[in-house]
């Protein structure tokens, strides 16, 4: 890499969410858009973190070190990001109305000055799990959430079948390398669904 910038991403959300596959989905062998249905994901390990990933994203080099929590007893709290992301499974509505009181952890943790302000995005997993029934969680919802959680952006993907994760990814990346720059990778309000 021709940069050094390292830039921090906390990954937080429920247990069994799908983090892990996702991350791990990422260091896979095959390309990010190919199908996987016959490969077999190779899960990453706690122990190992922070998960390493070299990114070149608009002619800029940089490095994306990323710690995966599910447990607020973790020392994540301790850590100084540069991005959150907020993940939750679509096909859980648990998930998705437990991201309220993460997001409660990011402000108590990593905003309490005054204009003190850190990038977030909302990352739906599971896309594949999207079935018709009364628990659905269609785009458009999650959207709004994430505007009601002050979220600069909002994906979702399928780590299993690879749909949209090459997308999601490039979102991340595109506001992980905001943040090395002066204006932050902040949105001026609102959410950009993707």
């Amino acid at each position: 890499m021709v940069d050094s910038t390292t830039v921090t991403v906390l990954l937080l959300g429920d247990s069994g969410c799908g983090k892990t596959t996702f991350l791990s989905r990422l260091k896979a062998p095959k390309p990010l858009t190919e199908n996987i249905q016959e490969l077999e994901i190779s899960l990453l390990k706690d122990h190992d973190q922070p998960f390493i990933y070299d990114v070149r994203f608009s002619k800029k080099s940089f490095r994306v070190e990323v710690y995966d929590t599910a447990s607020p007893n973790q020392h994540w709290s301790s850590l100084r990001p540069d991005l959150v992301i907020l993940a939750y499974d679509i096909s859980d509505r648990t998930t998705l109305d437990s991201l309220k009181g993460w997001r409660s952890e990011i402000t108590r943790y990593f905003q309490s000055g005054s204009g003190e302000r850190i990038p977030v995005m909302m990352l739906g997993l599971k896309r594949d799990l999207r079935t018709e029934n009364d628990q659905i969680i269609y785009p458009q919802e999650a959207c709004r959430i994430a505007q009601e959680l002050h979220c600069d952006r909002y994906a979702e993907c399928s780590a299993v079948t690879g749909e949209l994760i090459a997308e999601a990814f490039e979102d991340i990346a595109k506001m992980a390398a905001m943040t090395t720059i002066e204006s932050g990778a902040q949105s001026e309000g609102g959410c950009t669904i993707i």
